[in-house]
């Protein structure tokens, strides 16, 4: 008995030695995994350094980008208004060749800057109107003084400008050319005319040459373009009240949607009559062969003598117009309005829409 019991104690006793090494191992194993992880964070931030050096390096740089940036658009902006005051100063010489230069000037200041192109558009358009000359004037002297004329040199570069640059940068900025005296106006080259929404109002443009152009929802109330050449110009929705367009050329020409309407009524300030107001818009003898003049406004238009071939007049206000010897082969008047319209001698040829002859 006391042999066995000696015999297991053996073992017990190897037992407790076996588990105190697994646990000294285990205990001494611990230190050594702490070690290892903290070997592994140092190793981490030193990898982690030029990265996080690069990246501080990389904000600096674009903070001084930043401010280079900044200080150049100051640096501009300066350099733009010193050029604007010396071009400004140019326009008021009394040489030609310097008053073009400083023209030239504003023109290289709307390319190279947005946000001073609508100032620069309602400069050149005050200088154009002012040297021009009034229509006031010009429109009491006879037509042939219209002939053969154009206006002087820097007023033409003016107005080149403004016809060459972008409508896109007005910001709705109006260009005023009313009331001033243009006859004759024309360009030597064949670049797109943009001037849509430019105010003509009771300008005198007798033989002017403005094909092709935008005129888009222009203002040209009373304005004179007897025997201008409109050749395909665009005048859809444009105002065209009391207008005179005399043997012009409207060939091709967009009119859709154009108030060609009378002035209406007024009461006679003596007598307290109402009276009816006769500055309809004048198309005598004007070509509008090829035109587009679907739902214009022109009750009571003087059209006679006019050569409508192949015109658009679908939904045309043509109440009380007076048609008299006017060529309207194969013209389309379908759904016109035509009460009171005088076709007397017209040329029907092939037209639709027109109401039955007598």
């Amino acid at each position: 008995m006391a042999g066995k019991l000696s015999a297991d104690g053996l073992r017990r006793i190897a037992r407790r030695r076996r588990v105190r090494r697994r646990g000294y191992v285990s205990r001494s194993a611990a230190p050594r995994s702490e070690g290892r992880d903290r070997t592994q964070w140092i190793t981490l931030i030193a990898v982690s350094l030029p990265g996080l050096a690069a990246l501080g390096a990389l904000l600096f740089t674009w903070m001084q980008v930043g401010q280079a940036s900044k200080e150049l658009r100051i640096s501009e902006h300066g350099q733009i208004t010193s050029r604007f005051n010396a071009a400004i100063d140019n326009l008021g010489s009394e040489s030609l060749d310097i008053r073009l230069g400083g023209i030239y000037a504003l023109q290289r200041i709307m390319q190279d800057s947005a946000r001073d192109h609508p100032t620069v558009v309602s400069v050149l358009a005050a200088f154009a109107q002012r040297h021009a000359g009034s229509s006031t004037e010009s429109l009491k002297e006879p037509s042939e003084s219209a002939y053969n004329r154009t206006p002087r040199a820097d007023v033409r570069a003016a107005i080149a400008t403004l016809v060459r640059r972008r409508p896109d940068r007005d910001s709705g900025t109006v260009i005023d050319l009313s009331k001033t005296d243009l006859r004759g106006l024309r360009f030597t080259d064949r670049a797109p005319i943009h001037l849509p929404g430019v105010n003509l109002s009771d300008a005198d443009l007798r033989s002017a040459d403005l094909s092709g152009a935008d005129l888009r929802k222009a203002s040209l109330g009373y304005t004179n373009l007897d025997e201008s050449s409109l050749h395909e110009v665009n005048l859809s929705g444009a105002e065209l009240m009391g207008a005179s367009l005399v043997v012009a050329n409207l060939t091709g020409a967009n009119l859709r949607g154009a108030d060609m309407t009378c002035g209406g009524f007024e009461g006679d300030p003596e007598t307290g009559e109402v009276i009816e107001l006769t500055d309809c818009v004048d198309l005598e003898y004007a070509f509008l062969d090829g035109a587009d003049v679907r739902n214009a406004k022109m009750s009571q238009a003087d059209l006679r003598h006019a050569t409508l071939n192949d015109a658009d007049l679908r939904g045309a206000d043509l109440t009380n117009a007076n048609l008299t010897n006017a060529d309207l082969t194969n013209a389309d008047f379908r759904g016109a309005k035509l009460t009171g319209a005088e076709l007397k001698d017209a040329k029907r040829t092939g037209a639709r829409g027109l109401p039955q002859e007598n």
